[in-house]
């Protein structure tokens, strides 16, 4: 140190920038002002002016006749710039931003959106079963029990996937392991009651059908909550060849068993191999009845998709299956869609860090919400209008159906959101709602635009809910 004008080893002059400030020469090691300086070092060295070390002088209990008999000076403001002279400038680096919590790869989403669609070319592959003359609202015969079947399906692993990640949430992944074991095999077995239960005489090749495909929204639902979509994409990868032009009739079946069986025999193998030990005593459980509104979400998200999917049906009285450019832009736009809440929650907490007032944040928020979704509505025309133009027989796109099905993505979109921030129960509320009202509009024989002002209603009550609820910094918890 005797060798040095500074305090502070040769490095540190290299890599930080400071101010030349020289130490009186012949100094020695001893000399109580080096000491004092040593002992402050870094405050000093982070002082951009010399005041700043006087309160740190001040706030160690010197008093100015100890400065005066130790250092030589007459008071704290006369040493702080002695010793600001001394010690170079050092200005601690500014903090690295956060990592962001919410972060979500682009191709993951999409990979998921595309498990979503592919199991909508079951239908195309299983027109022959699904086969037959009108039914009830003019519905092909059997597809009652496939309605039933799915509606079935969607509530019970709606609310079963949230009990799962519930069990995820709390690092328990054993006790999703359980729940998923438990419900999934009991949840295709009530859908497939629910299909069996409302069909009719001769139309066992449609319940079949609907049997398969509960067992199917089963074994994805443990395969997507425990991350294997992946996996289950090469599942479905079969079903893909039902566009091939000249397929025999008998090979859609077969490919639809080859399909099926392969997702679950995959679901099984997974939730076998995973660990699942005994539940440790005095462990946090998620109340059963937190999933209850999901599940109701999934109910009334269902029939407003079954209604985007059937409603050149009801207005057309055509005898087409389920299937629809509707319904897979809708299961397509799911990727988008994940990708997107990932990315509005990421940009409310860049807002929450750069807002001064809760004014601003809300004007923030507001804002982020109308450009995500936004660009979710962007994403689903342009996949309405693809589905439209590549579908075999689809009716064009007209402004009413374009609008309606908007409508019913930026209700499944902002419910998605206000789930994804725990406020389910309103979701549900309105989504459930929605989906009644145009249950009765159908069966009382309304026009078509009454399903384009219930959507709308839905979607404006959801937007304000998100607005209002999103637009507290509280709701914004990593």
């Amino acid at each position: 140190m005797s060798g040095s004008l500074w305090l502070g080893g040769d490095e540190e002059q290299d890599t930080l920038p400071f101010i030349p400030r020289q130490r009186p020469p012949g100094a020695a090691t001893d000399d109580p002002l080096f000491q004092l300086a040593l002992r402050f070092k870094e405050l000093i060295a982070a002082a951009v002016h010399p005041d700043e070390i006087a309160a740190i002088i001040e706030s160690d209990g010197m008093t100015d006749d100890r400065i005066r008999t130790v250092y030589g000076h007459p008071d704290s403001f006369s040493l702080a710039e002695a010793l600001y002279a001394r010690v170079p400038r050092r200005y601690p680096a500014a903090p690295a931003p956060p990592p962001e919590p919410f972060h979500a790869h682009l191709g993951s989403c999409l990979l998921r959106g595309l498990v979503f669609a592919l199991p909508g070319l079951a239908y195309v592959l299983g027109a022959p079963l699904l086969a037959g003359p009108p039914a009830a609202l003019g519905l092909p015969a059997g597809t009652m029990a496939l309605l039933a079947g799915t509606v079935t399906g969607w509530v019970w692993n709606q609310s079963l996937s949230h009990r799962a990640h519930s069990w995820l949430s709390l690092a328990d992944r054993p006790a999703a392991v359980r729940a998923l074991r438990l419900g999934a095999p009991l949840g295709a077995a009530l859908s497939t009651l629910a299909a069996l239960a409302v069909s009719g005489p001769g139309e066992l090749p449609a319940a079949a059908f609907a049997a398969g495909q509960c067992c199917y929204l089963a074994a994805a639902t443990a395969l997507l909550v425990l991350g294997r979509e992946r996996a289950l994409f090469w599942t479905l990868l079969p079903l893909t060849l039902g566009v091939v032009p000249g397929l025999p009739t008998a090979a859609g079946p077969a490919l639809l068993l080859v399909s099926l069986t392969a997702a679950v025999a995959l679901a099984v193998r997974t939730l076998c191999t995973e660990t699942a030990g005994p539940r440790p005593g005095g462990a946090i459980q998620p109340r059963l009845t937190t999933s209850v509104p999901y599940g109701l979400f999934g109910l009334g998200a269902g029939v407003l998709v079954l209604y985007a999917a059937l409603g050149d049906v009801f207005r057309h009285g055509s005898t087409g299956t389920v299937a629809g450019p509707s319904a897979v832009a809708l299961t397509l736009s799911t990727g988008p869609a994940e990708w997107l809440l990932h990315r509005f929650r990421a940009e409310s907490l860049a807002g929450l860090r750069s807002s001064s007032s809760a004014r601003g944040f809300r004007g923030a928020v507001s804002v982020t919400v109308t450009l995500c979704l936004g660009a979710y509505l962007l994403v689903l025309a342009a996949l309405a209008e693809a589905g439209s133009r590549l579908w075999p027989d689809a009716p064009a796109l007209t402004g009413l159906r374009l609008a309606t099905l908007l409508l019913i993505g930026a209700v499944l979109w902002t419910g998605l959101l206000l789930q994804s921030f725990g406020a389910a129960v309103g979701a549900a509320v309105v989504c459930c709602t929605a989906a009644v009202a145009q249950t009765v509009a159908l069966v009382l024989g309304a026009p078509p635009t009454t399903g384009l002002l219930v959507s709308g209603s839905a979607a404006a009550l959801l937007a304000v809910l998100a607005c209002v609820l999103l637009g507290r910094a509280t709701a914004h918890r990593p």
